[in-house]
């Protein structure tokens, strides 16, 4: 198959499955190719999936088996790396630990959350940055080697990933990837676990949202995540376990002044229980996003106002995190945190 090939799926909208066999290749002529079919994606859907990604399934399999040990632990053992302990937002999510998101109607989902593991005497942690340092790793066999080989391989892919949107839209190389040397990308392990009470398995655990990065690289083998299409309309997004689902996130959209387009989602109950793995390419903590110049057309102001990297990840997490909230004694209605990028939220009649 081609590189710059995409598979239709049987579905009756097209969520396009994009090889990346040519990643590697030295001919500039097939990575172009591959780019421009990302970029078509990315700007016709804002959801695509990728397979040949490099990523070898024993590695997944690997995560999900660390996964599945650590969430099937007794609870007292899993509060005792609780993220509202830590210093940097990591580890252990509970079921209690709900975001703010209006149709989450039957959330029911635990996630330990993790990113770049930087040492102790990091100068940004030392200070006090939030999305910055050391993570939190349970004491079980195997955890750390396992979870690490998989963070380092999709952190990797995600960063190539965003060096061919650079090819496609024209920028100059390293426009975005050299603005990623120390990122505040975060892995989630997520479990979701459909409560017996729930008649509805079309009820909502992950309420609609966008996600608030760059972009979004998730492994699933459920079904249950859905894809907001440009007509406002939900759409199933099909399971394939040899495939990671990417979607654009709010700081692409701003980055290209719209030409990519960060795309809600949500996830229903349609599984009993539901493991995925979505990794959330970010840029460096002190990143200023604002429309690159080249994508400002003459004429047309840029569309988005400069915003900092962490500044708009840290927002928007206390809206997710009732600790977060709590640390920085917001409660009252008119202190609610919306989100800019989710707008088609509030217009939509679905």
């Amino acid at each position: 198959m081609s590189g710059a090939s995409a598979r239709v799926p049987e579905t009756d909208e097209v969520i396009p499955l994009i090889s990346l066999c040519d990643l590697g290749s030295k001919d500039i002529n097939r990575v172009t190719r591959l780019a421009d079919t990302i970029g078509q994606a990315a700007r016709e859907v804002g959801f695509f999936r990728v397979c040949d990604h490099g990523i070898d399934a024993a590695t997944i399999k690997a995560t999900y088996a660390a996964a599945r040990t650590f969430f099937a632990r007794p609870e007292i053992e899993k509060r005792r790396l609780y993220i509202g302990l830590s210093a940097n937002h990591r580890g252990y999510v509970p079921f209690t630990e709900k975001g703010d998101y209006p149709d989450e109607v039957s959330r029911n989902y635990e996630a330990f959350d993790l990113g770049l593991d930087l040492p102790e005497d990091d100068p940004d942690y030392c200070v006090g940055n939030r999305m910055l340092g050391p993570n939190v790793w349970p004491d079980q066999p195997g955890f750390r080697d396992a979870i690490s080989v998989y963070y380092a391989q999709v952190a990797d892919l995600g960063q190539r990933l965003c060096a061919l949107l650079e090819l496609h839209l024209g920028l100059p190389p390293e426009s975005m990837t050299s603005r990623m040397s120390k990122p505040i990308s975060q892995l989630r392990l997520l479990h979701y676990v459909r409560d017996r009470q729930v008649a509805s398995s079309k009820s909502v655990n992950m309420g609609a949202h966008t996600d608030y990065e760059c972009l979004t690289l998730l492994h699933t083998g459920n079904p249950g995540l859905q894809v907001m299409t440009r007509d406002d309309r939900w759409i199933d997004v099909p399971v394939d376990p040899s495939a990671l689902v990417v979607n654009i996130g709010d700081m692409m959209e701003a980055w290209t002044n719209g030409l990519l387009r960060s795309t809600p989602h949500r996830v229903l109950n349609l599984s009993p229980e539901r493991f995925s793995l979505p990794y959330f390419t970010a840029t460096n903590h002190d990143t200023v996003i604002a429309p690159f110049p080249e994508l400002v057309e003459p004429g047309h102001p840029p569309r988005y106002a400069p915003f900092t990297a962490g500044a708009h990840l840290e927002r928007m997490l206390v809206r997710d995190f009732p600790y977060l909230r709590n640390q920085v004694r917001r409660g009252d209605p008119e202190d609610a945190v919306t989100n800019p990028f989710e707008d088609r939220l509030n217009r939509s009649d679905d």
